[in-house]
């Protein structure tokens, strides 16, 4: 029940909407703190050393937001006039404000492609030659889990025989793994498994591990200086964030294993969009994200997300008549029961 007493809503909007577990708030408040620009806080530094071991590199930089992790990864790698190659529906590409140009001055260029991981095929035909009137591509940039694909996992296998291209062609590797995390639980490997032959890749906190605020950003010791300085520019440089890192480790320690519950709920929820014929998965259900086609029945998906919002079901439409569906911490067995009698009424 919500503080006013009516029920509470069951939130789908997103893995973002989770609120901090007490055991973690607890951990957030005894936090030993410094200054992180005098380098001496020792709970960030102490997240930076566990995120960079995880991931198998060499250093690890803490900061507010995965758009910023992302955005200063590719920073490091580029100078104005570069092209970055990725995915037409990357985060990167659609969510980002157009950082990469607007900040870096790179081209951002689109690789059509349903599943959010194009065939390499379709790289190498964007992969434009030395021709100096052409932006000169330097960088592949890919996405795992895959977002706008319905958080779609690809194998460690899979993702070697890109980054193996594109280090065959010259081109330094980005990777957005925002929900690295759940890839880990669906595949079995490691996340420096899923890291390798990257050259920096961005990993999130805030998502399925539900700290309420952070990113790490993993390279070589050179690029994450490079980045540290973009950081610093863009005003990313926190004082006394051991508060929130501290959360960052509680969330690691304590909530990656139990990212498979949110895979079975979300596998639970596309059993009721048939069930109640509300409407069609757009793509396999591996994670936790249902991006689904709504059924003609509902004139739009607008339409069909008030009258869920009405019945204590929260999510947001993804186009005239797509919506998306997203499980998390804060969501339970009795949050699908709920969610089950809800869509009975549509």
């Amino acid at each position: 029940m919500s503080a006013a007493g009516s029920p509470r809503v069951v939130d789908l909007r997103s893995d973002t909407v989770t609120r901090p577990t007490a055991a973690m708030r607890k951990v957030m408040a005894e936090a030993e703190v410094g200054d992180v620009v005098f380098d001496d806080d020792p709970t960030v530094k102490r997240l930076e050393a566990v995120v960079a071991e995880r991931l198998g590199v060499e250093a690890a930089l803490f900061v507010p937001s995965g758009t910023m992790g992302n955005q200063i990864g590719i920073g490091a790698l580029v100078q104005p006039g570069d092209a970055v190659l990725l995915p037409a529906f990357a985060h990167v590409a659609r969510w980002e404000g157009g950082g990469s140009a607007a900040t870096f001055g790179a081209t951002l260029v689109h690789v059509p492609g349903e599943s959010g991981l194009p065939a390499i095929e379709a790289f190498e035909a964007h992969c434009y030659g030395p021709h100096p009137k052409a932006p000169r591509p330097v960088v592949m940039a890919l996405e795992n889990t895959h977002n706008w694909s319905g958080g779609r996992v690809f194998s460690v296998e899979k993702i070697r025989e890109y980054v193996m291209w594109a280090k065959g062609r010259g081109l330094a590797c980005h990777l957005d793994g925002a929900r690295i995390w759940n890839a880990m639980i669906v595949t079995g490997n490691t996340a420096a498994e899923h890291a390798r032959g990257f050259d920096t890749v961005s990993v999130c906190f805030s998502k399925g591990l539900g700290a309420p605020i952070g990113s790490c950003l993993g390279g070589s010791r050179e690029v994450i200086a490079r980045a540290d300085r973009l950081r610093h520019r863009l005003g990313g440089v926190w004082r006394q964030a051991g508060i929130l890192a501290a959360a960052a480790l509680h969330a690691l320690e304590h909530h990656v294993a139990r990212l498979a519950d949110d895979h079975a709920r979300a596998r639970a929820l596309a059993e009721l969009l048939a069930r109640h014929a509300i409407g069609t998965p757009l793509h396999p259900i591996e994670s936790n994200i249902v991006h689904f086609a709504v059924h003609p029945r509902f004139s739009s998906a607008g339409a069909l997300v008030d009258s869920a919002r009405e019945r204590g079901v929260a999510f947001f439409p993804t186009g005239p008549a797509s919506a998306r569906l997203v499980t998390h911490l804060d969501v339970d067995d009795g949050d699908i029961a709920r969610v089950d009698k809800a869509f009975a009424t549509l």
